[in-house]
């Protein structure tokens, strides 16, 4: 249970980075409320992707990029962008577009380099001697 945790974390964290690098980029600042402000839906959003892969026992395999990857991708992407508009915020599609990318590359890309150093690492089953 202790690697959904850090997996959420890391999550977390690179969405916390889009957050700081998207105010830096548009000088809205980094005063802890407006990062706070911008990066609510989002964390949101994330939380409930993390609530929604649930039900496929993330705790076993929280690096999968299919089981658990792409569903937090969608939800954080598609909820924030619904919260930022119920908030008053708004959503253009250049935003999106840009937000599905920066969160894919990174919510997909740790995974995936996680479990490419994990096969890495353990030996295939064909190179197993035959009993």
């Amino acid at each position: 249970m202790r690697y959904v945790l850090s997996a959420l974390l890391l999550d977390a964290a690179f969405v916390l980075a889009f957050v700081v690098v998207g105010r830096v980029n548009h000088a809205e600042g980094l005063t802890p409320t407006g990062v706070a402000l911008t990066f609510g839906p989002f964390a949101a959003a994330l939380v409930a992707g993390w609530l929604a892969v649930l039900p496929w026992r993330p705790w076993r395999n929280p690096k999968a990029v299919v089981s658990t990857g792409w569903l937090v991708l969608l939800i954080t992407v598609g909820g924030a962008m619904q919260l930022r508009e119920a908030t008053g915020e708004d959503a253009p599609f250049s935003f999106v577009v840009v937000t599905a990318v920066f969160l894919g590359v990174t919510l997909l890309g740790w995974r995936a380099l996680a479990a490419l150093l994990r096969r890495r690492r353990t030996p295939a089953a064909a190179d197993t001697p035959a009993d």
